[in-house]
């Protein structure tokens, strides 16, 4: 089982309480979040018994005092860019944000798309929105952002973007991902909030890195190697040792902006900063919520490992250079790891095996290992009726429901009529049936065959879960793993030879 090493309680009630201690001090805080607002699923990974929607679960609380602005940069709508956690466009899921924070009771006020010029994918996202009365702002992009600040606070730079008219004391500024110009949109604010004399500041909603845990804890290392594409580099803030003498942990990005963020900001306001460092700007008691150090570190390390094997099967899909494979590599080796320390690795790579050697061929053999929350290994291979992801699923449920491996869970007759109308009358050329469609099967089955109901109790059992494929999954059987809650590795390498591959 794994340990608990986060009081996600204390967590939101020191952060809150910092939150409502930055408001006091001015008329409206604009509120840079970092990280996701809703299903921080790397958080809920390095941090064991961290809740991933405990910021939304924390502005929650403050909704009456707080709304919300969205960044997106226009480029990543052209370029139909991912959010990895979930398989879907940036643009898909600020729609998906926008109807959870709706759930929560949360105001969304507007949507502002950044250094905007026009581009014709994002004009549709516009439209899409507008039409569904949801306000947009477009702002373009300021030339020689952010060094020339003379130019940056002026009426040929912030004062050419809009004003985005806000109600609430606590404003919170977020984006489906890094690069999204949530700064350059508070700093845009504040801008001319100034010039309509009200006294607005700007703070960030920090996670990672923790500034207040050692530069080398693996918990700040598997940031970098969270963010390895963006080429982050965790290093200590000497801006906050010069004024402090006290130890800090920052990145690259924020130590390096600093001195410019805040001659920006003094500009703007035309008063010397509270700022004297970049942790100063931030809010963040992560730190203070760890109760198991120990049990931080490991999975920690494990989430090394997870992002080691991302980045080299993203590599083989073309989406990202050579350069970022060698840093994950240097990572990994930072903190003495293998990837052979995840523990469903050597199982899947060994069946694997010996499958080949049964089959005398060459061809890396689709399989899928479970690690139970209770340490029990579990396999599943592709046949051609099903795919490893289903078998692996199906097979883990027989061992939590005490079945026995004798028993069909579900009637072959059933599963080859899907089968036929997979292939026949749908004319898929996929012929083995994936996860979706086997679990269908599973909850259809479950209304009439107890066997099948006592499985199906047991999905909720598959939370936690780490799993390792010898192949490339799917997007369909990786999306999923992940909505059951398993943390899913694969080795960089296709299926088949197939150059169409979803």
């Amino acid at each position: 089982m794994n340990k608990i090493g986060f009081d996600p309680q204390k967590y939101i009630e020191e952060q809150s309480k910092y939150i409502l201690e930055r408001v006091n001090h001015y008329d409206k805080l604009y509120l840079e979040f970092g990280g996701k607002l809703i299903g921080d699923k790397h958080a809920k990974r390095v941090l064991p018994g961290f809740d991933e929607d405990s910021k939304i679960k924390l502005l929650q609380k403050l909704k009456d005092q707080a709304e919300i602005l969205i960044c997106v940069y226009a480029g990543d709508i052209e370029r139909n860019k991912i959010r990895g956690d979930y398989g879907i466009t940036y643009d898909m899921d600020i729609l998906r944000l926008i109807d959870e924070l709706r759930g929560y009771g949360l105001e969304t006020n507007s949507v502002v798309i950044t250094r905007y010029s026009g581009q014709p994918a994002t004009k549709l996202f516009i439209n899409k929105l507008e039409r569904r009365d949801i306000k947009v702002y477009k702002h373009t992009a300021i030339e020689d952002y952010p060094s020339n600040i003379e130019k940056i606070v002026s009426e040929d730079g912030f004062g050419q973007n809009s004003y985005i008219p806000t109600t609430k004391p606590i404003v919170v500024v977020t984006a489906p991902g890094p690069g999204s110009g949530k700064l350059a949109t508070c700093l845009n604010q504040l801008y001319h909030e100034s010039r309509l004399g009200k006294a607005a500041g700007y703070s960030k909603f920090e996670t990672f890195p923790v500034w207040n845990v050692p530069l080398k804890h693996p918990l700040n290392i598997a940031y970098e190697a969270a963010t390895v594409d963006l080429k982050d580099v965790n290093m200590i803030d000497s801006f906050h040792y010069d004024r402090y003498q006290k130890v800090a942990v920052n990145y690259n990005r924020d130590v390096e902006t600093f001195p410019v963020i805040k001659r920006i900001i003094e500009k703007i306001t035309g008063k010397e900063s509270v700022y004297q460092s970049p942790t100063d700007m931030g809010v963040n008691r992560v730190g203070f919520g760890i109760t198991d150090d120990e049990a931080v570190k490991e999975a920690s390390k494990q989430e090394i490992i997870r992002r080691c094997f991302t980045t080299e099967c993203d590599f083989k899909k073309g989406l990202i250079d050579e350069e970022t494979v060698s840093r994950i590599k240097m990572i990994l080796e930072e903190v003495e790891l293998k990837k052979e320390d995840r523990g469903p690795v050597l199982p899947a790579r060994n069946y694997s095996d010996h499958l080949k050697g049964l089959n005398e061929g060459n061809e890396i053999q689709a399989v899928i290992a479970f690690e139970l929350n209770d340490g029990r290994f579990v396999t599943g291979k592709t046949t051609p009726l099903m795919d490893s992801s289903s078998a692996a699923i199906l097979n883990s449920l027989k061992i939590l429901a005490n079945i026995s491996d004798d028993l069909f869970l579900l009637s072959p007759v059933v599963l080859e009529t899907i089968q036929n109308m997979k292939t026949n009358e749908l004319h898929s050329k996929l012929t083995s049936l994936n996860a979706n469609e086997v679990l269908i099967a599973l909850a259809i089955s479950a209304v009439t065959n107890p066997m099948a109901q006592l499985a199906y109790e047991k999905l909720a059992e598959l939370d936690g879960v780490q799993a390792h494929s010898t192949v490339m999954l799917s997007k369909n059987d990786e999306q999923i793993l992940r909505q059951l809650g398993l943390d899913i590795t694969c080795d960089p390498v296709y299926s088949s030879e197939n150059l169409y591959y979803i």
